[in-house]
């Protein structure tokens, strides 16, 4: 009996490595970073340039991704003369809950203190604020004299407000904008990608920076780790039941429970998938068919949301920021406190749907208050945790804009939003039936 060749040869261990989703990947590469560093004890800072490397290359690419994408998020607002009065109401609503969840996010950090107690050191810190600027002079200096210096020496603030700018006059201008804002679609596209090609190196950046931080500090780090998903856990649940709840009552005059009820499906898909772009078809679906939105403001506001909106990941941001700064012993004053508000909240605008968001965004918000980057390493192997919470409150803030503003513009059918599930579900194909 001859032995037959095996077709189907088994994969080594590097394709079955590469096979694991990347979330995966950065936790392996987390815990095997904090063995490494518990047996090498003080030995393990030989392993800190692979984090550093790492870091660098976030770096590398927060003006140019940041620049890009807030000009195409800004040009996305241009359509049909009819939807620009619910896109400026669709952005204003979101840049105000987006300034709410960040302040929710610092104000938890404040009262929990995940951070602590730590006591880490830094030898890698972001390159700019030294001495907190006063109000006024943070309020100015947001605003370029120069916008090529803004751009190459990394001056956050200035970049999102100069391509905000540009974005609106390419809108202004019509026609003769349309190449530019190709131009730009293109490029951040190709920064998307490239934010892909870089987080694939997040599991061996993130291995690096923990075997140095476990090495020099022990076991010790991973109670204030918990205590970070326990204070993002909890900024979300308020934002979601406690703030949105005001506003469909307060603004709408709708009931809360009938509107959780209505995008239940719609929440369960963000927490298991942590992808606003992807859990958008369940969004539409919900918002249609279980909260009577017209499909026209639907179909509008719920894409403008996945590119402008994060109010999950604006929250996180707050807890984060405040963790990293309590780690390594810093104190933020209340200019801090303002721009994180001010940075994540413009910067929001273009890069929700960005790969890897919200580790760039931290590297982001704390490059612009001068806090270590080593940070983004201490939150990158929990973020998928983090993640699935935040996109909840992200997708959720995207419907309760959606029914909210189409209640504004008399395209919301309460009684169907009223009905149970059953009925909402009949009328949706009712309405369709007569549409066509």
């Amino acid at each position: 009996m001859t032995k037959t060749a095996n077709s189907h040869p088994r994969p080594t261990t590097w394709a079955r490595w590469l096979s694991l989703p990347l979330w995966s990947q950065i936790l392996i590469g987390m815990v095997l970073g904090i063995l490494a560093g518990i047996i090498l004890g003080p030995d393990a800072v030989a392993l800190k340039p692979i984090g550093t490397l790492f870091v660098n290359t976030i770096k590398m690419l927060i003006v140019p991704l940041v620049f890009c994408s807030l000009i195409v998020g800004v040009t996305s607002m241009q359509d049909t003369v009819s939807m620009r009065r619910v896109g400026f109401k669709s952005f204003a609503f979101y840049l105000v809950t987006t300034t709410i969840a960040i302040s929710i996010g610092l104000a938890i950090g404040v009262l929990i203190e995940p951070g602590a107690g730590l006591g880490l050191t830094s030898t890698v810190t972001s390159d700019v604020i030294v001495a907190a600027p006063s109000l006024m002079d943070t309020l100015i200096n947001i605003v370029p004299t120069n916008p090529i210096a803004a751009l190459a020496n990394g001056q956050i603030l200035q970049v999102i407000v100069f391509a905000v700018a540009l974005g609106i006059a390419l809108v202004l201008i019509g026609e003769q904008g349309k190449p530019a804002i190709a131009l730009f679609t293109s490029l951040a596209e190709a920064m998307y990608k490239l934010t892909d090609m870089v987080m694939k190196l997040a599991p061996y950046g993130v291995f690096g920076l923990m075997a140095w931080v476990a090495g020099e500090y022990g076991a010790a780090m991973l109670l204030p780790l918990i205590k970070v998903i326990f204070a993002v856990y909890l900024g979300c649940a308020l934002h979601i039941l406690g703030f949105y709840s005001l506003v469909l009552k307060l603004m709408a005059g709708l009931s809360p429970l009938q509107f959780f009820k209505g995008i239940s499906n719609a929440m369960a898909v963000a927490f298991t998938t942590s992808s606003t772009a992807g859990t958008l078809p369940a969004s539409m679906k919900c918002a249609s068919e279980y909260l009577g939105v017209n499909k026209k403001i639907s179909s509008f506001v719920l894409p403008l949301g996945t590119t402008i909106n994060m109010d999950g990941t604006a929250l996180y941001q707050g807890v984060t920021a405040l963790f990293v700064a309590q780690a390594f012993g810093i104190d933020l004053t209340w200019v801090d406190y303002l721009t994180i508000v001010l940075t994540a909240t413009l910067a929001s605008i273009g890069t929700a749907g960005v790969p890897g968001a919200g580790l760039v965004m931290l590297t982001l918000i704390l490059t612009t208050v001068g806090l270590p980057l080593e940070g983004v390493a201490l939150i990158a192997g929990i973020d998928r945790l983090l993640d699935m919470a935040r996109t909840v409150v992200n997708v959720s803030g995207d419907l309760v804009a959606t029914t909210v503003i189409a209640k504004s513009e008399n395209a919301l059918d309460e009684e169907h939003y009223n009905a149970d599930i059953q009925d909402s579900v009949r009328m949706a194909n009712e309405a369709e039936q007569k549409q066509a």
